[in-house]
């Protein structure tokens, strides 16, 4: 049953509405309440399945809990983590939800996953507008960081991990020994803290980390970026190329270390027939790479939502917003009609999908693909539906709305809640005059912009508080 303090999307297609709704349902059903065994948070959110705690799902997670309301924490999950993080900095990437004790393998012996805290933290302030939290929280990340600095920072300049750590396990990536995922996940982690610093006012913080950042850019781009093949790739333990396409290379766009030529190129592939152009967008391998399945085995041509959520922030932050919209109705639809498959034999949300066809991804170990995996999931059928689908953009600190929309549609949100202010915005054909219309809604002053792109139309107002509506034609 959908909450009432939910927030409502509008969108012409109502099995959008659908998914939304029915995402926030399953939600409901995952949120689990720590104990004096495990040491976690009174209430987060897990995939309570698989009996562990993970950092990179815990992360994901809370670009959709953000959405709630306030109905569900959306950083008790990181909480967990924080809470667990050892004297010399280190936090480990997956613990039991049984005793709270970390769980490493022999693959990754220091239990490193993607270190993407400060990037979750950064978009945590901006929807919740809480500052006190970024106070608290800032010493646990920039002490993880140097840890990971500290460790696996070799003479090079660049981070010498497991391939895993980056969060995927291609077996075509096993020589991976500078993975570009890890690295360009770093430089995103101190991009961010830097932002953080920037926010605190503390200049010694923000100036040493855009400091690691661009050092850790200059190298990624200097080594680990072919020319030729205008992609970046893992490095082995030579620095020679490890010349295998994955998505891995996407991440460099997200930490924004392309230049605009380089960026192009990187933006082309997801379009091109030997790149990642498939029915289903994006697959984790390239389709011109020889161990490409069609069928979507696991981290070999899978769809996973949470790698189109990363490929599509990064196109926004080079301004590709028609493209990241359309690439998200895309993969929704997929999502879609594998869930009202009737004749299917399990119809559900899953962790990963088929690049080729409207199905889950090929079978493989421990269950792969997770039914119902909403860590992922939820980042396309929420977070997706509301920045990209719907195209709003949020900054609840500088009490700011924009709305980027490709061309007009009847199409909106109502019940966002800006901290104690609830704001409906939506747009639909007048009747009166038979113009576009904007009807507006809120309980106090924010600021407004919305940016039509077709029609180049972009203005910023103060929409005061109560009802207003405004024609587009007159803007």
């Amino acid at each position: 049953m959908f909450k009432k303090d939910l927030p409502l999307i509008r969108f012409y297609d109502q099995d959008f509405v659908d998914i939304y709704e029915q995402s926030w349902d399953r939600i409901d059903a995952s949120m689990v309440k720590g104990s004096s065994a495990n040491g976690f948070a009174k209430e987060f959110f897990v995939y309570e399945p698989s009996g562990v705690i993970n950092q990179l799902e815990a992360i994901f997670s809370t670009f959709f809990l953000v959405y709630s309301n306030g109905s569900y924490n959306s950083s008790s999950c990181l909480d967990n983590f924080y809470g667990k993080q050892e004297e010399d900095g280190a936090i480990r990437g997956v613990y039991s939800l049984a005793d709270g004790k970390p769980l490493m393998t022999a693959e990754n012996p220091e239990g490193v996953l993607p270190p993407l805290f400060s990037f979750a933290e950064l978009n945590i302030y901006h929807k919740v507008g809480n500052k006190k939290r970024l106070k608290d929280i800032i010493e646990n990340l920039c002490r993880y960081y140097d840890w990971l600095e500290g460790k696996f920072r070799m003479a090079n300049g660049l981070y010498a991990v497991t391939p895993l750590a980056g969060g995927q396990n291609c077996p075509l990536r096993k020589e991976a020994f500078y993975p570009v995922d890890f690295n360009c996940q770093q430089a995103v982690n101190a991009l961010y803290l830097s932002a953080i610093g920037d926010l605190l006012n503390d200049r010694d913080i923000s100036f040493k980390y855009k400091k690691k950042y661009f050092s850790l850019k200059t190298r990624i781009n200097e080594k680990m970026w072919d020319e030729s093949d205008g992609f970046y790739y893992d490095l082995k333990k030579d620095e020679s190329f490890l010349k295998v396409k994955s998505l891995a290379g996407y991440w460099a766009i997200l930490a924004e270390i392309p230049g605009v030529d380089t960026v192009e190129r990187m933006v082309a592939l997801l379009s091109a027939e030997d790149g990642f152009a498939t029915d289903h967008p994006f697959p984790s391998l390239a389709v011109g790479e020889e161990q490409f399945s069609p069928e979507g085995v696991r981290d070999m041509g899978d769809v996973n939502p949470s790698l189109v959520f990363m490929i599509i922030k990064g196109l926004e932050k080079y301004k590709y917003y028609e493209m990241a919209r359309e690439f998200a109705i895309r993969h929704l639809y997929f999502i879609l009609e594998v869930l009202n498959d009737e004749e299917a034999p399990k119809p559900d949300l899953y962790e990963a999908y088929s690049p080729t066809e409207a199905g889950p991804a090929a079978p493989g170990e421990n269950g792969f693909p997770r039914r119902n995996f909403l860590p992922y999931v939820c980042l396309s059928t929420i977070a997706l539906m509301i920045e990209n689908v719907v195209g709003f953009y949020i900054s609840l600190p500088k009490k700011t709305v924009e709305w980027i929309m490709p061309s007009l549609e009847e199409t909106g949100i109502e019940n966002m809640l800006l901290k104690r202010n609830k704001v409906t915005i939506f747009s639909n054909r007048s009747g009166r005059v038979g113009a576009w219309e904007i009807r507006l809604e809120s309980d106090k002053l924010y600021y407004f912009t919305i940016n039509i792109l077709n029609s180049k139309k972009k203005k910023t107002l103060p929409i005061p508080s109560g009802k207003c509506s405004m024609l587009i034609d007159k803007m």
